[in-house]
């Protein structure tokens, strides 16, 4: 049996900051939340269409409540008109980034 493996490298990265994630984002879904690993980035399905930045605003809050901090502590750094994004999480450690998806 074939074990998959992920890198997490390539998909969590420290920043000066905080901690730098990928995401692979799917808008208008039933309801928002992380759904977990896939491939090299993190899935998050979202209740809100890629329109005037509803879902990007959507997806910075799901992430800050995922990860326990404020809305305001996480931003897009790449990708806001992408279903590929890279998200800043201020205030937060790659450990502590990583400890929250061991119970996904």
């Amino acid at each position: 049996m074939n074990q998959i493996t992920i890198d997490i490298k390539k998909i969590i990265r420290s920043h000066k900051k905080g901690v730098e994630i990928k995401l692979l984002v799917l808008p208008r879904s039933s309801h928002s939340k992380i759904v977990g690993l896939h491939n090299d980035a993190v899935k998050i399905k979202l209740n809100k269409p890629p329109i005037d930045g509803q879902a990007n605003a959507e997806c910075c809050r799901v992430a800050a409540k995922y990860f326990g901090v404020s809305k305001t502590r996480v931003s897009i750094l790449r990708g806001a008109s992408s279903r590929q994004k890279t998200i800043l999480v201020e205030g937060v450690s790659v450990a502590d980034i990583i400890d929250k998806f061991e119970i996904i």
